[in-house]
């Protein structure tokens, strides 16, 4: 196989240049690179169809929020069995399980518009979720792995970077591919009711859904067929029988900063979702935009939320990162507020100004929190993950909220933007060995 040539990155201990992708690993390394693309592209999809299946399905807000918990939940059950079946078939049999259930859960998006039942397109969405809980659960240790420990952290903010931008990707197809433009006003609604024209009105509305996530599933499926025909190099990933069967290190539950973590993440993977996912109500409801147009604000508070990374990166060599969070954190808490006291296009500059600031937070929480974890590293990161159940949990409260004011919801997020601050400043530090022992004896 033809290598790139080995990129400059981190000094080894040795004196020397490591280099970013080692010769005879780059095909790999691109092929897993692409997966943080392909899997920011439905995570935002969602917020796109929250609005949608509002008008095709005429579901309130909290209904709405549904997609969320269904989409959620199969990273919150699939997160332990992803990293299992990897521990013991390896990161290629993980990735391509992963993207066949991320096809076949777009694929499924065709039948369920075909008999248009919402309860069918939340199960296409739980499809989708599963495959991607074995693509983020796979990735980000092959990427750090592939390549010399002293240049995995700029390999893993490398291939990061390619996430945001899926995003991005996956709010402009949504606006333009799945929502018509067309929106109805009660009188129009009562005429076309009246002339029996309506329920086909909202039958188009949802059959939008299906060219985009049939082209998706295409090229998903065709990345693993990709993936299937490239040999993968063995990592090392694994600690050996021995090591595992003679480990000494307390259990994750007695340290308290690695529970924290689980607790902030829930949080602020909550925080996120629910804000990106009632964006775009809010800017029609209190900027009066038409739902395309808010769609494209939406894609305003993801550019704002890529800079945010490439800033925070910059930012992080010269402050710590629990300092940085908390400062991010409590900004968060006040731009919320304003959102909710002044809802409007100040309003809207507020939660593009929030997506910004919350750029940093999912991996600097998930870094604190593995901190000193040793041999069981790789199961505290997995339960980290499975705190992503939070973006299900916290959308649909958040949507309770929204059925009595859409602008008085922010203040769900802004609550988990405070503690987040507080985990930050008061929490994030790994406690000393002893103290962790003591709390483990007592306990025993």
């Amino acid at each position: 196989m033809d290598s790139i040539p080995a990129v400059s990155a981190t000094t080894s201990a040795s004196g020397q240049r490591a280099p970013l992708v080692p010769a005879g690993r780059a095909l790999p390394f691109i092929l897993v690179t692409a997966l943080f693309f392909l899997w920011g592209i439905p995570n935002n999809l969602n917020d796109i169809l929250i609005r949608q299946f509002m008008k095709s399905f005429e579901i309130n807000r909290l209904q709405a929020g549904l997609v969320q918990f269904a989409f959620y939940l199969g990273y919150f059950l699939l997160a332990l069995p992803a990293g299992r079946i990897m521990r013991r078939a390896g990161y290629k049999t993980g990735l391509l399980i992963g993207l066949c259930l991320y096809g076949a859960g777009c694929i499924l998006f065709w039948p369920a518009a075909v008999v248009d039942r919402y309860w069918f397109f939340l199960t296409a969405l739980f499809v989708i979720a599963s495959g991607l809980a074995f693509l983020e659960t796979g990735a980000s240790p092959f990427i750090a792995q592939v390549g010399p420990p002293e240049s995995a952290g700029q390999r893993l903010n490398f291939s990061q970077s390619f996430n945001p931008l899926g995003s991005i990707t996956g709010v402009l197809v949504g606006s333009r591919f799945i929502f018509s433009g067309i929106e109805l006003k009660p009188a129009q609604v009562a005429m076309m009711q009246a002339q029996h024209t309506y329920q086909d009105y909202l039958r188009s509305e949802t059959i939008r859904v299906i060219v985009p996530y049939l082209v998706l599933g295409a090229i998903v499926l065709f990345w693993a067929v990709l993936i299937a025909r490239t040999p993968f190099p063995h990592t090392g990933m694994d600690f050996s029988r021995n090591t595992l069967e003679h480990d000494v290190s307390r259990p994750l539950w007695a340290r308290l900063h690695f529970v924290l973590a689980v607790v902030a993440q829930f949080l602020y993977v909550g925080a996120q979702v629910a804000s990106w996912s009632y964006m775009i109500p809010y800017a029609q409801s209190y900027a009066g935009l038409a739902e395309r147009d808010a769609g494209y604000w939406l894609t305003g508070a993801l550019v704002a939320f890529t800079c945010g990374r490439f800033v925070s990166t910059w930012l992080l060599r010269f402050i710590q990162p629990a300092h940085l969070l908390g400062a991010f954190g409590a900004i968060n808490a006040v731009v919320c507020a304003i959102a909710i006291l002044r809802p409007g296009w100040l309003g809207i500059g507020c939660l593009i100004a929030e997506s910004f600031f919350m750029s940093t937070m999912f991996p600097t929480i998930f870094a604190l929190g593995i901190n000193g974890l040793g041999t069981r590293t790789k199961t505290g990161g997995a339960v980290i993950v499975m705190a992503i159940i939070g973006g299900a949990l916290v959308t649909l409260l958040m949507g309770k909220v929204a059925l009595t004011s859409l602008a008085l919801a922010y203040s769900v997020p802004g609550a988990c933007f405070v503690v987040i601050a507080l985990y930050a400043w008061f929490g994030s530090q790994a406690e000393p060995e002893e103290l962790v022992q003591a709390r483990a004896a007592a306990a025993e």
